[in-house]
Parts: C-alpha cells; sequence; structure tokens
C-alpha cells in the first residue's frame, strides 16, 4: 500500500482525493518513462462516470507533452483495456474506473505491456513525481510532442475476440444483462446479441451519475426480480468497469463467484482443462466451495483479498483458473484479469454443452451463511493484534471446529478491521462475529 495507489490503483473522490492534476502527472511520467528510448504508445479506456472524461483529457495531455502518443480507447471495460495493451504492442494501458465504486469516486489503473497490473515498483516512482521527491520531467517539443489517436477499433476487436472464443451457439437461450449503467452498456449485449441468445438488457443507460447506482452485480436483487418477471434462463450482472460477474439462475438464485468458480472448474476437470487439477481462491471465499471442492477431488490454493494476488499464483503455480467470491473471475488462458463478460461467456459454455440448468450445475453446492462486519479502528494492525482480540478469535475457532471459519484482516482501502465468520446457521455467525467485534472495542481500538 502506497501514499496514492493501493490494491486496485490510485482510487478516490474525484477532485477530492484523486484531483485532475493528479492524472496529469501520471501521464507526464508514463509517457516520459516509457519513452526515454522511443515515442513512447499508451492506450487509455475509461467508464461512464462524468469525471472520466476529464481524467481522460487530463492523462492525455500529460502523455503528449511528455513525447507519448495517447491512443483513446473511449468507454471500455477494463479487461479490454488488458487485452489490447498486451495483444497489440502497447507500452502499457490506463483505466479510468472506481470499478463498483459510487459515480462521484474515480480511479487510474495501470495496466503494463503484458496486461497485468503494474509493477509495485513503478507505482513507487509515480508517487515520487507525484509529491516532488524527483527531478523535473522535460517537456517534449517541436515534433517530439506526442499525438492522440481515436482508437475505437481497439474496443470492437476485443468484442471480435469474445465472440471468437465461444464454441456453441446460444440460439433460443433468454439471457438477461445487468451492465450497472457502466463500461458494459457499450459491448455487453452486442456479444451476446451476435451469438444468437435473445438478450435482455437493463440499467444500460449511462448518464454520468448513475453507475453502480441500485444495480449491477452490487445490487443483484434488481436482476434477481428481472430474471423471475420475464422468465429467463439466466442472468448476469457486472459491475462499473466489468472486470467482475456475478449471475443469478433460472429460480433467481445468485451464483456469485465461489459457485462460478465451482461451475467452470468441475466442468474443466471433466474436459481435462484443469491444468494441475487446482482452483486460486482468496481467504474469503465460502467454506461450502472448499467442502464441494473436496468432494469431486479438486484441490485449491488461497491466497490474500485481491484478483492480484489471485493472478500472481496462478502465474507463478501454472494454474489456470482463480478469483473470488465478489466476481472476479480469471481464465488464464484468455485474460489476465478478472474479466466479467468472458465470465459470463464461460458460465454459459458449460450450460450449452451439459444443456441443463445454472440451478443444476449449482446445486451440489452447500453455501455456508456468511456475516461480515467492518469496525472502524483507530490503528488497524494493533486492533488486529491486540491480545484480546486474539484470544477471541481463537476461542471461535476451537468452538466452530470444522463446521466455520472465522477471518480477521484489515481493510486494504480503509481504515477498518474485517471480521467475517461463516457458520451452519445465521445464529451462529452473529454470535461469533459480536464476540470478536465486543473485543475490539474493550480493547479501546475502535473510533
Amino acid at each position: 500500500m502506497g501514499k496514492y495507489f493501493g490494491t486496485d490503483g490510485f482510487r478516490g473522490e474525484a477532485n477530492v482525493r484523486l484531483k485532475v492534476e493528479h492524472a496529469f502527472q501520471v501521464g507526464r511520467f508514463l509517457g516520459w518513462y516509457f519513452g526515454n528510448e522511443y515515442k513512447a504508445r499508451i492506450v487509455i479506456g475509461k467508464d461512464t462516470r462524468r469525471s472520466s472524461y476529464m481524467f481522460e483529457y487530463a492523462l492525455a495531455a500529460g502523455l503528449t507533452a511528455s513525447g507519448a502518443d495517447a491512443y483513446l480507447l473511449h468507454v471500455t471495460t477494463t479487461p479490454s483495456v488488458s487485452y489490447v495493451v498486451r495483444t497489440e504492442d502497447f507500452d502499457c494501458g490506463i483505466m479510468i474506473s472506481a470499478s463498483h465504486n459510487p459515480y462521484y469516486d474515480n480511479g487510474l489503473k495501470i495496466i503494463s505491456g503484458s496486461g497485468k497490473k503494474i509493477e509495485a515498483a513503478v507505482e513507487e516512482q509515480i508517487e515520487a513525481y507525484i509529491d516532488g521527491k524527483m527531478g523535473e520531467i522535460p517537456l517534449a517539443t517541436g515534433a517530439r510532442i506526442g499525438r492522440t489517436v481515436d482508437y475505437v477499433a481497439g474496443r470492437n476487436r476485443y468484442i471480435g475476440h469474445l465472440i471468437s472464443l465461444a464454441t456453441r451457439s446460444f440460439k433460443n437461450t433468454k439471457v438477461g444483462l445487468d451492465c450497472s449503467n457502466g463500461s458494459a452498456s457499450s459491448i455487453a449485449k452486442s456479444v451476446f446479441d451476435a451469438l444468437g441468445a435473445r438478450t435482455y438488457v437493463i440499467n444500460n443507460e449511462p448518464d454520468g451519475t448513475n453507475i453502480n447506482r441500485d444495480c449491477g452485480s452490487t445490487h443483484i436483487e434488481v436482476l434477481q426480480r428481472f430474471v423471475r418477471e420475464r422468465g429467463l434462463d439466466v442472468g448476469f450482472a457486472y459491475d462499473g468497469d466489468a472486470d467482475r460477474c456475478i449471475a443469478v439462475d433460472e429460480n433467481g438464485r445468485i451464483i456469485d463467484g465461489d459457485l462460478i468458480m465451482y461451475i467452470c472448474g468441475k466442468y474443466m476437470k471433466e474436459e481435462g482443462k484443469l491444468i494441475n487439477n487446482t482452483i486460486v481462491t482468496t481467504v474469503m471465499s465460502n467454506l461450502g466451495l472448499y467442502k464441494a471442492l473436496d468432494a469431486i477431488g479438486i484441490q485449491y490454493e488461497k491466497t490474500a483479498v485481491g484478483d492480484k494476488y489471485v493472478y500472481e499464483n496462478m502465474c507463478e503455480n501454472g494454474h489456470c483458473l482463480g478469483g473470488e467470491q465478489s466476481g472476479h473471475i480469471i481464465f488464464s488462458k484468455h485474460a489476465t484479469t478478472g474479466d466479467g463478460i468472458l465470465t459470463s461467456l464461460m458460465v454459459m459454455e458449460v450450460m450449452m454443452d451439459k444443456k441443463v440448468s445454472l440451478g443444476t450445475l449449482a446445486a451440489d453446492v452447500k453455501i455456508y451463511p456468511q456475516l461480515l462486519v467492518n469496525v472502524k479502528v483507530q490503528d488497524k494492525k494493533a486492533a488486529r493484534e491486540s491480545q484480546m482480540v486474539v484470544e477471541a478469535v481463537a476461542k471461535a475457532e476451537q468452538e466452530l471446529g470444522e463446521n466455520g471459519r472465522i477471518l480477521v484482516r484489515e481493510s486494504g482501502t480503509e481504515p477498518v478491521i474485517r471480521v467475517m465468520v461463516e457458520a451452519e446457521s445465521k445464529e451462529l455467525c452473529k454470535k461469533y462475529v459480536d464476540q470478536v467485534v465486543d473485543a475490539v472495542r474493550f480493547a479501546g481500538l475502535s473510533d
């Protein structure tokens, strides 16, 4: 965690924490950093927030002032930027988005030339430049000044790539899509239409302020109701920049990232395509997923929360499937980041091949009740390591045994401790969460 960059880029309220000057400085640095030996080529995408246009122009100004060429994808998804960077020989990519946050927030996600999130060492240098801790970066002059290029063609190639991945027609399948009034609004429906689905779309009319507002993967109840009322076969909800996906089955049941990993992992194992017979999860995945994977002989690994950590583990160990309960799913054969639209296509592939409903595919997984409470604290490390908290956690772990678990961790983005319990009933979850939360408060470490 740096001063500006967190686990998912530089994020904050537009013109409060993340200011237009910051975007210009990030552009200035990246244009200079990648342009020491040649004119850098950097691609920019944005989501539908009102402030995204402001940041897009500030980034382009900074890049071109440092001599780089800025290629504008316009409104597009985070995974599309990753795809274009790694397949079309760009030096890096920048996605302007605060993902699932409200419209007044925004963020800068920097993607390396290989399509992955930029290295922490580069982020540290950017922070040093923003804080004036390194010398002035020279301005380009004359013919060295960069240019901006309209590059909507890159987004269209990404759409073609998604369509090419499907091996079966979705003909006559009634599919609901909740585009969260975000990036998916410009891509998702055209992909499903091209594959023959009868596509029904909601929340695909962005106005700059309605992204993620009572819609999308963080308000899945909207899609649940839509699927039931329209009698659809399946529904998919995306977040603001479409790097995550939560599904809804034909009965309106939520099929979250854990269930998606189970469905796709089981299918890939049956097809001989689950490399190392292993799925990479984070520590937040449900106990029910692990029990279901044990029952069908699939191994798993656990990482810290964050799809960047999932992907690092996948790269280091050669695994091909991983993700988060929140819907960031990575299919490493096709992508280097979570990709919500790609994930929905992979789920459709299983349904089409098996000729069964999504509800049937998920039926063997018993999801344990889970309760997560955030406790605002003065000192995250001190709170997590306090003797009273450690003892409360140990007591809960002993009493839960193999039929539950407790997880206490520091937030990567807020001054809070997250206390999560899974158990066989909601009552047990509340009992043990309350015990740990009380320990934090008794220790005098909460605000």
